[in-house]
């Protein structure tokens, strides 16, 4: 399981530190695509491969289920991390995710996101507000 909040700094080069607690739980091939609210979904590849399973059935007849998977495919890439831990984003991803310089890793439960930092402080920010309503939410789906 992925859990916490880690800042790091990407480099010129598009590198990123994975944290630690991270990087044996990923294992030696894992993939990153566009994720939802402009950040960057990072799976292992146990996980991808059941993702895009589910993704395999939905119907091609649907315009939005189309979509969906264009781009999600689209945009990953197959990884594995060097010697030191880190892992070279794609520049298509950086671009997408906004990752300039300070960014936010984060887990996520069987994924971890990578976000910018300005972006990540502001889906907080907005969160927290309204964190009593997504309680609720949630409570209405069994949880």
């Amino acid at each position: 399981m992925f859990i916490g909040e880690y800042i790091y700094t990407i480099d010129k080069k598009g590198r990123i530190n994975v944290p630690a607690k991270f990087r044996e739980r990923l294992g030696e091939i894992f993939f990153i695509t566009k994720g939802l609210d402009n950040c960057l979904f990072v799976f292992p590849e146990a996980e991808w491969r059941n993702f895009e399973s589910k993704l395999k059935q939905l119907p091609l007849t649907n315009r939005n289920a189309r979509a969906f998977v264009r781009l999600f495919f689209s945009g990953a890439t197959e990884c594995s991390l060097d010697k030191q831990g880190r892992v070279t984003i794609a520049q298509n991803l950086r671009d997408f995710g906004e990752l300039e310089k300070e960014i936010a890793i984060i887990g996520v439960s069987s994924r971890i996101e990578i976000w910018s930092k300005n972006n990540w402080d502001k889906y907080n920010d907005s969160a927290n507000i309204s964190y009593d309503d997504i309680a609720e939410q949630m409570a209405e789906l069994g949880i």
